[in-house]
C-alpha cells in the first residue's frame, strides 16, 4: 500500500464515516503529509504498512526541532488517528504511535478582550467606507457583532445562511464541526445590525451559489476566513491594541464574559457547540476573582 493511496482512503473515511468538516480533514491530511515529506527527503524506502516505532520516533525527533510542544502534540495525535485507521482496516496489526508519548504542554488559557476593547474595535469601523458601491463598514460591524454576541467560530460565520436566521424566535441555526447543528440565541441589538447589512446586501450582484450566504464580498461571493482575519487585524492596528487577536478571540471573550456575569457552564457549552463540558471548563481558569466572588456570595460559611 502506497502512502498516497493510504492517505486518500483515510480522507474518504474521515469525510464519509466520521463526517468531519473539510477544515478538519485538511488538518489531518497535513499531519500525514509531514511524515511523507520526511520519508521522501531522507530517501527512506518504507510504506504505511511497514513503518515502525523507530521510524516514527526519528521523525518526531526531527520535527521537534522546528515546532513547539503544542504543535508537536497535535501532530502526534493526528498521526495516531491515521495509523488507528490502518489498523481498523486490517492493513496493520499495531499502531507505531502507541509507544510515542505526547510532550506535556500544560493548559493554554485563551486570550480575551475586555468589553471596552470590543467597543473600541467596533467603533473604529468606518461605516461610510464603500468598495465598488458596497458599504462594507456595515457588513464588518454586523459580522463582529455576531462573532462576539453569539460566540461563533470563523468557519461558522462564513457559512452562515440567511435561511439560518430565525429572528422572530430569537435564534440562529449554526452548523459547526462535523456538520453538527445547534441553535444559538441572538439579541435584538445584533439582529438590528444584521438587518442593516441585509438591506445593503440586496444591492450586490450575487453569484447563484451564494444567494443564501449572509456575509459576502463586493464580488457577490462568500467572505473568506482570511478576509475576516484581515478585517480584525486592521481594526486592532487602528486602535493600537497591544494584543494579537483573531476571530476566535471574540468567541473566547463571549464565553468568558458570560461566565463572569454568572451564566451556567452547561448553557455556555451548548451555545459554543462543545461536545464535552471539559472543553468549556477552560474558561473557569481565566478570571479567578470571579470564582472568589461566587464563593463569598453563595457559600454558607464564607
Amino acid at each position: 500500500m502506497k502512502w498516497q493511496n493510504a492517505l486518500n482512503d483515510y480522507k474518504y473515511y474521515l469525510k464519509i464515516e466520521r463526517g468531519l468538516s473539510n477544515n478538519s480533514i485538511v488538518n489531518y491530511e497535513l499531519d500525514v503529509e509531514k511524515l511523507m515529506h520526511y520519508i521522501d527527503a531522507n530517501q527512506i524506502t518504507i510504506s504505511p504498512i511497514t513503518i515502525d516505532y523507530e521510524d516514527i520516533q526519528a521523525f518526531i525527533y526531527e520535527v521537534s526541532k522546528q515546532i513547539n510542544p503544542r504543535s508537536q502534540s497535535r501532530l502526534i495525535s493526528g498521526l495516531r488517528s491515521f495509523f488507528n485507521y490502518l489498523v481498523f482496516e486490517d492493513y496493520r496489526k499495531t499502531n507505531p504511535l502507541d509507544q510515542i508519548e505526547s510532550p506535556k504542554t500544560g493548559r493554554k488559557l485563551p486570550d480575551t478582550l475586555s468589553i471596552d476593547d470590543i467597543d473600541n474595535l467596533i467603533n473604529a469601523i468606518d461605516l461610510t467606507k464603500e468598495y465598488n458601491g458596497v458599504r462594507i463598514g456595515e457588513r464588518n460591524r454586523a459580522l463582529l457583532e455576531i462573532l462576539y454576541s453569539c460566540g461563533l467560530r470563523v468557519s461558522e460565520l462564513t457559512n452562515l445562511k440567511i435561511s439560518d436566521l430565525f429572528f422572530d424566535e430569537g435564534f440562529i441555526k449554526v452548523t459547526g464541526k462535523g456538520d453538527k447543528q445547534r441553535f444559538v440565541p441572538i439579541g435584538p441589538n445584533t439582529q438590528k445590525y444584521i438587518l442593516i447589512w441585509k438591506d445593503i446586501r440586496a444591492y450586490i450582484d450575487i453569484l447563484p451559489d451564494y444567494r443564501d450566504t449572509l456575509f459576502l464580498n463586493n464580488r457577490g461571493k462568500q467572505l473568506t476566513r482570511a478576509m475576516i482575519f484581515t478585517i480584525i487585524k486592521n481594526l486592532a492596528k487602528a486602535i493600537n491594541l497591544n494584543k494579537v487577536i483573531s476571530p476566535h478571540t471574540f468567541r473566547h471573550s463571549f464565553a468568558s464574559h458570560l461566565l463572569e456575569n454568572g451564566a451556567d457552564l452547561r448553557a455556555i457549552q451548548l451555545m459554543l457547540g462543545h461536545e464535552s463540558i471539559t472543553t468549556t471548563e477552560i474558561y473557569m481558569h481565566i478570571d479567578k476573582s470571579h470564582l472568589k466572588e461566587v464563593l463569598l456570595k453563595h457559600h454558607p460559611r464564607k
